[in-house]
């Protein structure tokens, strides 16, 4: 896998996961919402973790900052 994500890109898919989390946690999101939520809030630290994303890579989305000689 060609990592597809930039820092910003990762830092923003950690800090909805967070705000996912709190939600949840303080019970303002409830029942299958919170299921879906959660889910979606795991995807997102695993994709930020790896520094991937396959829906990146079906769009053709490259958010990498690029290497200059």
């Amino acid at each position: 896998m060609k990592k597809n994500m930039g820092k910003i890109d990762r830092l923003i898919r950690v800090i909805i996961a967070l705000i996912i989390s709190t939600l949840i946690v303080t019970n303002l999101i409830k029942g299958i919402l919170a299921t879906v939520l959660l889910i979606l809030a795991a995807v997102f630290l695993f994709t930020s973790f790896i520094q991937f994303c396959p829906l990146y890579t079906l769009f053709g989305i490259n958010t990498c900052e690029k290497k200059q000689n």
